[in-house]
């Protein structure tokens, strides 16, 4: 099973921001790398409103915990009035291709009904990932069935010509303490034309037990394998990271035991640890994550050999 060993809070908004659109939390934290030696960390940067704009801090790769630069501006601001993303972005993914840096994102709308919508938008950088433009004004996934108030991507595998996406999908709203929390799961679709998505997808991973949602997926290959980490949520408020893999990126099984992560004693991640993402470095993974409140300190980062995970995988094959 992985161990992995935390090396702290990395980015912590109240000492390392820089200006108003970025007053606190650090969003969906999804790592990149630039070369040998940095490894570029995207998330989304809270104002004093709650909005969120896209970002980055890069960091050394070697040393993961020492931040060698921070965005003076955001790198993808919130949409035109009244568009899909008119109020904030989180990252859903980074994927490089011949075409561009493309970055998925997730775009979030305030309406007079509901907490709130969130779908999926697209942009492209031409310069090496300091500025992102969209391709369009409107979500590339939007409302369909089963998915009436959330359609959001979180990871991304271009190959072979063509896009496999697994995201999540909401449809109702999971009430506690009389409050309203979105429901939603996974699903996985394909497709060679990001402007042509089928509606058929596939179901991947469903809510358990107490759970009432299960999202931000990050699929990973290793090896002719995959694994899935995901965040998951109860009705008495425990949000944490689970674990699943896969022979085909579709078909899934759970596996939360080998997630070898465990809340600290005390500090930012005392009470919540959620949104992991993974990037490899050298013979280690670095786990970039969120803490408590979802992020609003920063986010941390954690690292374990990377050779366990793929045993964890021969292990479940």
């Amino acid at each position: 099973m992985l161990t992995w060993t935390k090396k702290g809070l990395v980015f912590e908004t109240a000492r390392h921001s820089v200006g108003d659109w970025m007053r606190h939390s650090a969003l969906t934290p999804t790592p990149c790398r630039i070369d040998d030696d940095l490894i570029r960390v995207y998330a989304g940067f809270r104002d004093n409103d709650g909005v969120s704009r896209i970002g980055y801090v890069d960091v050394r790769a070697d040393d993961p915990a020492t931040i060698v630069r921070v965005s003076a501006e955001p790198v993808l601001d919130i949409g035109r009035d009244g568009c899909f993303d008119d109020h904030g972005l989180i990252l859903g993914d980074i994927v490089d291709t011949p075409d561009g840096l493309h970055v998925f994102y997730v775009g979030f709308q305030r309406v007079a009904k509901a907490k709130f919508l969130a779908f999926t938008g697209v942009a492209v950088s031409t310069d090496g990932g300091e500025c992102f433009r969209r391709t369009q004004e409107t979500p590339i996934l939007d409302r369909g069935r089963g998915r009436s108030t959330i359609a959001a991507v979180h990871s991304v595998i271009y190959e072979n010509g063509r896009w496999r996406l697994w995201y999540a999908v909401g449809d109702d709203w999971e009430i506690i303490d009389g409050h309203p929390f979105p429901r939603y799961h996974i699903r996985y679709v394909e497709t060679d034309d990001l402007q042509s998505i089928p509606h058929e997808d596939h179901v991947c991973l469903l809510p358990q037990g107490s759970e009432y949602r299960i999202g931000r997926p990050r699929v990973y290959r290793f090896g002719d394998g995959y694994v899935m980490y995901f965040t998951r949520g109860n009705v008495t408020g425990e949000y944490f990271p689970g674990v699943a893999y896969s022979d085909d990126g579709i078909r899934w099984e759970r596996r939360d035991d080998t997630l070898g992560l465990t809340l600290s004693s005390s500090g930012w991640d005392s009470r919540v640890i959620c949104y992991p993402a993974l990037i490899r470095q050298r013979d280690k993974l670095l786990m970039f994550y969120n803490g408590n409140d979802m992020g609003r300190d920063g986010f941390g980062v954690a690292e374990a050999s990377a050779a366990h995970l793929v045993g964890d995988m021969h292990a479940y094959r």
